[in-house]
């Protein structure tokens, strides 16, 4: 198995970030719905994937660089690296 990048190698498992509640806070706002969710490993921040309408994950990675999300959708367990475009599952 190749090594992770250095951005998801660095994430310990037990001590991921996770989201407070099942919501987009920004979709709600907009008064829209979304798909799944992502949280970001830096932050927090919490953010609606790439298959929903306004992408608020990854705009939330293009305004500060936060390198990993994980998916907060409930039964799912992986990571993702925005610069290394690299997934790995815990």
């Amino acid at each position: 198995m190749a090594a992770l990048c250095s951005h998801l190698s660095a994430l310990d498992p037990a001590h991921l970030k996770t989201a407070p509640q099942h919501v987009c806070p920004e979709c709600v706002a907009l008064g829209d719905t979304w798909v799944h969710l992502r949280t970001c490993q830096e932050c927090g921040h919490v953010g609606c994937c790439d298959q929903s309408k306004n992408k608020h994950a990854t705009k939330h990675f293009r305004a500060t660089q936060h390198p990993v999300v994980s998916s907060a959708e409930p039964g799912e367990y992986w990571v993702y690296c925005y610069p290394d475009q690299e997934f790995a599952e815990y």
